[in-house]
């Protein structure tokens, strides 16, 4: 059965070269740590920072050629649709983060090109110069042949409900490609309560805290009213926004149509204008209750590599207790179509 897995990271050598030059945040620091080993300190916020110390993980993150595809081969994937990593460039200033956007789409395109049959790939946008990203989401798909674009969630403290960025919706609608919302550290406003114990500013809590709060803006701004063709996608099953869309369709019933922008229930807009993915979440249970509430025609297979084990996740897949037509919808039926891959 082919498999391919559509949240799958990478950095470029550009980007991370950019990240060591800069003196205020994002910024990459290379330290000591208590064994004297060389490690870099990736600051997320002005005072908090996660110490990279697996160079391992480091190692496959920028690899986009034969080591990457040996572990792909070793997990039993057929194909990886590459996305920008965290930070990404939506945290840099306008003129940076368009240049470098630029420079990674070009280096993605080369390792598609060179492997056709084994990679596909999002773009990367700078979003915080909302004409030239939409600009540059249009050479990309157009030019480059890549799929969508990712935004590595909120930009520089903003978020994609201000009607300001609502132009990059517009093109993504026009060029019928999906935006890949994925979370990252919470914004500087948002982060002050989870350092007290800094692992919930990471991938334990704090990045579905953010990115469903992300969504949740989107859902309520009335941009997908504006714009009802257009799709995003969520990995970790939904950041858990279904479990809680029998809640917010009924507070959206007692206050929100009242005060809201948006013209339609939450889970409406859920249902019709979002796909989730697997990435992360190798829990049986979650995967049966989303495909219950979003049906398995919502739902794309991910890895989360080199973060998450795409062995562990291939293996969880198998042997999900699911119907082999609808295993197959997830590992790679409804990537084709949303993506419109053709292999």
């Amino acid at each position: 059965m082919k498999r391919i897995a559509v949240e799958e990271h990478f950095l470029t050598g550009a980007l991370l070269s950019h990240l060591r030059t800069r003196k205020e945040w994002p910024r990459l620091e290379a330290v000591e740590d208590d064994q004297h080993n060389k490690v870099d300190r990736m600051y997320w916020a002005p005072s908090h920072y996660f110490v990279h110390h697996d160079l391992d993980m480091v190692r496959r993150i920028v690899d986009i050629g034969e080591g990457r595809l040996k572990d792909m081969d070793e997990s039993g994937i057929d194909m990886q649709v590459l996305s920008i990593s965290i930070p990404g460039v939506e945290l840099l200033d306008s003129p940076s983060g368009t240049a470098i956007a630029k420079q990674i789409n070009d280096e993605v395109t080369q390792a598609v090109r060179k492997y056709p049959e084994r990679f596909s790939a999002f773009a990367t946008i700078a979003p915080q110069d909302p004409p030239s990203a939409a600009k540059e989401l249009e050479r990309a798909v157009k030019d480059l042949g890549l799929k969508g674009a990712v935004v590595n969630s909120h930009i520089r403290g903003e978020y994609l409900d201000d009607p300001k960025f609502w132009i990059i919706f517009e093109k993504a609608e026009k060029l019928g490609v999906p935006i890949y919302l994925h979370p990252k550290q919470p914004s500087p406003d948002m982060i002050q309560p989870c350092l007290t114990y800094p692992a919930l500013a990471n991938a334990m809590w704090g990045f579905a805290a953010e990115v469903s709060l992300h969504a949740m803006r989107l859902i309520c701004s009335g941009v997908f009213d504006r714009y009802p063709d257009v799709k995003v996608i969520l990995g970790h099953l939904g950041e858990a926004i279904p479990f809680w869309l029998w809640r917010l369709d009924n507070h959206w019933e007692k206050e929100g149509k009242r005060s809201l922008p948006a013209k339609k229930k939450p889970s409406h807009y859920f249902k019709n204008n979002f796909f989730v993915t697997t990435s992360g979440m190798s829990w049986s249970p979650s995967l049966q209750f989303v495909s219950s509430v979003l049906g398995i025609d919502r739902i794309l297979f991910a890895a989360d590599y080199p973060f998450e084990s795409m062995k562990e996740a291939v293996q969880f897949m198998d042997s999900a207790p699911i119907s082999d037509m609808e295993r197959e919808k997830i590992y790679h039926l409804n990537t084709e179509k949303l993506l419109a891959l053709s292999l």
